[in-house]
Parts: structure tokens; C-alpha cells; sequence
């Protein structure tokens, strides 16, 4: 059976590829605004997956877990069905316990959405706590443009 459908990275950015399906469309025709949302959350979960962010261990463990607490987003031109969009994603900012991602969701070379999300490493009960100093480690790597997977 073939794997499921990642992403990858260029260099230290990456890229998450997706095909637009009736259900992402609204009665226009074009994709639902917080469709754009999903698939920016998709692209960065599968992101810190493949540079060896173990986020469901963490949670599972009771370590503690990312919360959105900031993010901008701006539209620009609308997805259609049959659309092969990418979003790509690049580390902007990390900080002792959090950690800024920008991303874009693409058609070629043109883009459609951009945004900036800040998620927060919580405690259990939801106070913010240092991330994993591995994970702080890979972040900084990915923000200076390096090459985890040369």
C-alpha cells in the first residue's frame, strides 16, 4: 500500500502539496476562507513531523501541547476546485517557548493566502512553558536557512 500524501523540504523550507475538492468550495465555487486554515494547520503539523518534532508523543505523555495565540492572514486571490495548490511554510521566529511560522499557500508561482501564525508551548493546564530544547534547536536550524535533510 503507498504511504499517505507528505510534504517536504527545500532546503529549510517546506513545502506541503493538496488538490482542492468540491467540499473545500463554498456556493461560489471557490475555496471557504477557513478552508485556508486547515490546510496551513496540515502543512505545519506534517512540517514539524518530518523534521523530527514529535508533537503526539509530548501530548500523550502529558508534557504539553501547541496553542494559536497570534495570527495574521491576508487573501489575496481565491482557490478553485481541481486546484493543485502547495502551502509553504518557513520558521520566521522561535523563542524560548514559542515559535513563529509564515506561510503561503500557492498556485505556481502565484499566491493566494500568506499568513504568520505564533503557537505557544502549554503546560497541561495551560500555562506556557518551554518547548523541548531539541525543538528549539531544530527551529533555530530551520530560521537560519539550514538544510536538515541535505
Amino acid at each position: 500500500m503507498p504511504a499517505p500524501a507528505t510534504g517536504r523540504f527545500l532546503s529549510a523550507v517546506h513545502h506541503f502539496p493538496l488538490r482542492i475538492y468540491f467540499e473545500d468550495t463554498d456556493l461560489s465555487g471557490l475555496v471557504y476562507h477557513a478552508n485556508y486554515l486547515r490546510y496551513m494547520e496540515r502543512a505545519r503539523s506534517d512540517m514539524l513531523r518530518i523534521a523530527g518534532i514529535d508533537q503526539r508523543s509530548e501530548h500523550e505523555g502529558g508534557s504539553g501541547v501547541y496553542a494559536v495565540t497570534d495570527l495574521a492572514i491576508r487573501y489575496r486571490r481565491p482557490a478553485r476546485l481541481d486546484d493543485d495548490l502547495m502551502v509553504v511554510s518557513r520558521v520566521a521566529a522561535v523563542r524560548s517557548a514559542s515559535c513563529t511560522i509564515a506561510q503561503s499557500v500557492m498556485r505556481g508561482d502565484e499566491e493566494l493566502t500568506n499568513a504568520t501564525i505564533t503557537v505557544a508551548w502549554l503546560t497541561p493546564q495551560g500555562r506556557p512553558q518551554r518547548q523541548p530544547k531539541a525543538w528549539t534547536d531544530i527551529y533555530t536550524r530551520l530560521c537560519q536557512g539550514e538544510d536538515l535533510h541535505p
